[in-house]
């Protein structure tokens, strides 16, 4: 594959941008920013085999990059979100509502204002009230709400129809609507009860309570029984309400706090609306997270959708720092000043206190919004079984393969040479059965394999007798050649019940041994996502691996090096993030980490110079 189309890093400037990748037919792959476009963009024209398969794709995929430099990196923020939101790139992150959240919704811009429940925020001329986490929360809500402020609830068509007959509808007669459609009260009477409806759902203020129940007692002092009962039920589904959103923060303040939770694949993310110290309305978003995006970044993409659209809160908590909190920061007070508000916004991690202790909660929400997306996605057993069916037809094998293993070779220019090899049953992964191998030395990739594979097949006829399935395909990531070395370890072993194939990058197309032509699966079939799956997972476990081993060398290597003690050794592995990128950096990238002065940045560069060849 030609890699004519990347720049030489003399050409790529220092300054912060966004940048974009594009494929053969000029459309955009991908979208994001830097604070150095530089650092950043040649960490994707290194080796490829230390990323993860996802970027790897979008980099083989990739056929041309260009490169917008701004002043700031606000500027930076605003113009990557508007490019993402336009052009919904295929390989940037893609965050799931876990639900259709509920709304009550008022329309404010009609003559007569409308109490109802909504889907989505669309109308500029309505008040919303929620996220509510179920649809009949809303309805209940708005029910005891109409007893109170008997608005109008129903459709148009209803309305009109109620007019022209002069006749109201069951609402109208049960007093849950002032009946506005047969002129029972004036359009400014209605909208002074739908002033009221609103200004209790924004506040919930508990001086209305005392209200009612002030005005009750006097009722009640002039033997009005009748409206005393009235004016008592309305007290008690005001207060039904405010009980349903219980007081979390004693200081009433508005805050929103973000839970997160990740796994190596997919992150969650979970909001509680805190409005004057109470609890007002829950969001959560799972996303798929193949690309080598941190979880800073991936809180800072959250955040930025949390609040399209959207008014921020004076405060917003987070489990930990995204990924540029202060261009962050200035971008959400710019959309509080622009709706109006005063002040704005700060983001915060709180280490003490009610917030502290509520982030937890919240936290454990998005652990849980993250188990619940996993099983879904893994454990659907219809989805499972048309899977590994139709890979059996697929293969030409005589019966599903209800237990394979998936083989991957990871190394770094031929060094540091690493397998895995992962274990599926029934279309799950199994944990317990992942092996990793270290290889001290092969010729080539499938020289590689040919070790992994044979090593593996040699404690594969110990394990039988514990397995639930015998072992009945073999998995490869590779190619033809990779499929080969594999086949010639399964004959060389005699266990040649066992069936081979390959998944090929490029096309994702699957090889058998021996075969002139590939086996091509359906695009979107459970039976690719199954195959991607497993050899996503065993790439991950190499690389994970091979990291583990690299970063334990680096950090020896570095605490070799005099005046560097174990704070400034985890200043610069957090600071450059993997072992590649730190033996890559200049003196003067590394001396511009705090506490690195240029006399110890050269120490650090000669140091890790000695030590690179004995990996």
């Amino acid at each position: 594959m030609s890699t004519s189309w990347r720049p030489a890093p003399r050409d790529i400037p220092t300054d912060p941008g966004v940048y974009r990748f594009f494929d053969e037919a000029d459309r955009i792959l991908y979208v994001g920013k830097a604070k150095n476009l530089r650092n950043r963009l040649s960490t994707y024209f290194h080796s490829p085999d230390g990323m993860l398969q996802r970027t790897q794709r979008m980099v083989s995929t990739a056929r041309r990059v260009d490169w917008t430099v701004v002043g700031t990196e606000l500027e930076a923020l605003h113009l990557e979100y508007t490019w993402i939101k336009e052009f919904k790139p295929p390989f940037n992150i893609q965050f799931r509502d876990d639900k259709g959240y509920p709304y009550l919704s008022l329309t404010m811009g009609e003559e007569f204002p409308r109490a109802a429940l909504a889907r989505k925020r669309d109308n500029p001329y309505a008040k919303y009230w929620g996220p509510f986490t179920k649809a009949w929360a809303v309805r209940e809500t708005m029910d005891m709400l109409l007893t109170v402020y008997p608005v109008r609830s129903c459709e148009r068509g209803v309305f009109n129809r109620a007019r022209s007959s002069g006749r109201p509808c069951l609402l109208g007669d049960i007093g849950k609507c002032a009946a506005p459609c047969v002129g029972r009260v004036t359009p400014e009477e209605h909208r002074e009860i739908a002033n009221g409806f609103a200004d209790f759902m924004t506040n919930q203020d508990a001086s209305q309570v005392a209200e009612l129940d002030a005005r009750m007692r006097e009722a009640s002092d002039k033997m009005e029984f009748e409206r005393a009962a009235k004016l008592r039920d309305q007290r008690n589904a005001l207060n039904a309400i405010m009980e349903r959103s219980a007081v979390v923060l004693e200081d009433m303040l508005d805050v929103d706090i973000i839970g997160f939770a990740s796994s190596d694949l997919a992150a969650a993310l979970h909001i509680f609306h805190v409005r004057g110290g109470r609890v007002r309305g829950v969001r959560s978003w799972t996303v798929d997270t193949e690309l080598e995006l941190d979880s800073a970044a991936v809180l800072e993409h959250a955040i930025e959708l949390a609040y399209d659209g959207e008014i921020p809160p004076p405060l917003v908590d987070v489990p930990f720092e995204p990924e540029s909190r202060t261009a962050l920061t200035q971008l959400l007070s710019e959309k509080r000043r622009d709706a109006g508000e005063r002040g704005g916004v700060k983001v915060g991690v709180p280490k003490r206190g009610d917030r502290a202790t509520l982030l937890e909660s919240v936290n454990k929400n998005a652990r849980l919004t993250l188990a619940e997306y996993q099983v879904k996605r893994s454990q659907d057993f219809t989805a499972r079984s048309s899977a590994l069916e139709d890979l059996r037809d697929a293969l030409g094998l005589d019966q599903a393969p209800l237990r394979f293993e998936c083989f991957d070779v990871s190394h770094l220019g031929g060094t540091d040479i690493v397998g895995s090899a992962v274990v599926f049953e029934e279309g799950l992964p199994l944990k317990d059965a992942y092996r990793h191998f270290g290889i001290t030395q092969a010729r080539d990739d499938t020289d590689a394999m040919y070790q992994l594979v044979s090593r593996r097949l040699a404690r594969l006829s110990e394990e039988l007798p514990s397995m639930r399935y015998p072992t009945t395909l073999l998995l490869i990531d590779g190619g033809q050649p990779q499929v080969a070395a594999a086949w010639r370890a399964v004959v060389d072993s005699g266990l040649t019940s066992i069936a081979v194939c390959g998944i090929a990058k490029r096309l994702e197309e699957l090889w058998q041994p021996n075969s002139e032509y590939p086996v091509i699966l359906g695009r979107s079939s459970d039976a690719l996502y199954l195959v991607q799956r497993a050899r996503d997972e065993a790439h991950r476990f190499a690389l994970r691996y091979q990291k583990t081993k690299r970063t334990k060398v680096l950090s020896s290597a570095l605490h070799d090096i005099e005046g560097l003690g174990p704070e400034r050794v985890k200043a610069l592995l957090t600071t450059f993030g993997s072992p590649t990128a730190l033996r890559n950096a200049t003196v003067a990238e590394i001396s511009a980490v705090p506490g690195i002065g240029p006399a110890l940045a050269q120490r650090v560069v000669e140091g890790l110079s000695d030590t690179a060849g004995n990996e």
